[in-house]
């Protein structure tokens, strides 16, 4: 896959401004809801420890308990990664293996592949962590970046469904850059991304290119409103634009609410979008 010359570039951040604004922004959603705590899912890959990372600055490390949910199939360099972030950082954390919840369900489908059982274990996690969330008295934090959101690669009321999303206008690459100015340990730096949903799975091998190419292309569709055209003319494979760009339109309900059909003068998620005061005044 041919990749244009300096687009990659062009994905740098000012890491420091990042910062700010990413714990700002935790710190200020956990608060108007009320609460000043955060549960997060650790699967010892760099999206889940960074949204650890900024979390826990933003919140302090007591505040943010971290969960490992392997199933029989995990990597144990994933589980030990997890706990590197949870000793680095001094997080409060618990172990919630899923692999007795979702076998029997598994077993009732023996011609159930990889994806479906995959999905199986992002909504089943997800089940553990809002279980977590009303014990624990804290908001789930997401850990998803902007590359698989735009892609739609990720598991609808899985690891899409949290409540508060720090990292999803970061592109990998940027994820990449934040977590190193953060210090997040090098092991977890170097891995293969994978999201560990079956053995041997790694993301680029099931998405079929590499987050650097798809991350260039995507910055020039969505950020610098590129068509697809104007993105071949910058040396990208025709097929290969056009195959993202698809992905992106045909993925669009997975980045939304369930859309309401709109009967009233203000319908939730048309013309009431927002509240005006936050004070509860």
């Amino acid at each position: 896959m041919p990749l244009a010359p300096n687009i990659l570039h062009r994905l740098t951040i000012n890491t420091d401004i990042a910062r700010r604004m990413l714990t700002g922004f935790i710190y200020d959603q956990i608060h108007k809801a009320g609460m000043k705590r955060a549960v997060i899912g650790l699967s010892g890959g760099i999206d889940s420890a960074l949204s650890a990372y900024l979390s826990a600055e933003a919140l302090g490390p007591a505040n943010v308990l971290a969960v490992r949910m392997p199933y029989r199939t995990s990597s144990p360099s994933s589980l030990s990664d997890a706990m590197l972030v949870i000793e680095t950082l001094g997080l409060p954390y618990l172990d919630v293996p899923i692999t007795a919840m979702a076998d029997p369900l598994i077993a009732q489908f023996p011609d159930m592949g990889d994806i479906r059982k995959g999905n199986i274990l992002a909504r089943l996690r997800m089940t553990v962590l809002y279980d977590q969330s009303a014990a624990w008295g804290g908001l789930v934090m997401g850990t998803s970046n902007k590359t698989e959101f735009l892609l739609g690669y990720s598991t609808i009321y899985g690891d899409s469904g949290v409540a508060v999303q720090p990292i999803a206008d970061l592109y990998k690459a940027q994820v990449r850059q934040l977590a190193a100015a953060l210090e997040v340990p090098q092991s977890i730096l170097e891995k293969a991304p994978s999201a560990d949903l079956w053995e041997g799975q790694t993301d680029e091998g099931e998405l079929g290119f590499t987050y650097d190419a798809v991350d260039q292309v995507l910055f020039l569709l969505v950020d610098e409103r590129y068509t697809v055209d104007e993105v071949v003319d910058e040396g990208f494979d025709r097929a290969f634009v056009e195959h993202v760009w698809r992905r992106v339109k045909a993925n669009h309900y997975k980045r939304t609410m369930p859309n309401i059909a709109k009967l009233s003068r203000r319908t939730i998620g048309h013309d009431f979008l927002y509240l005006r005061d936050w004070t509860g005044r």
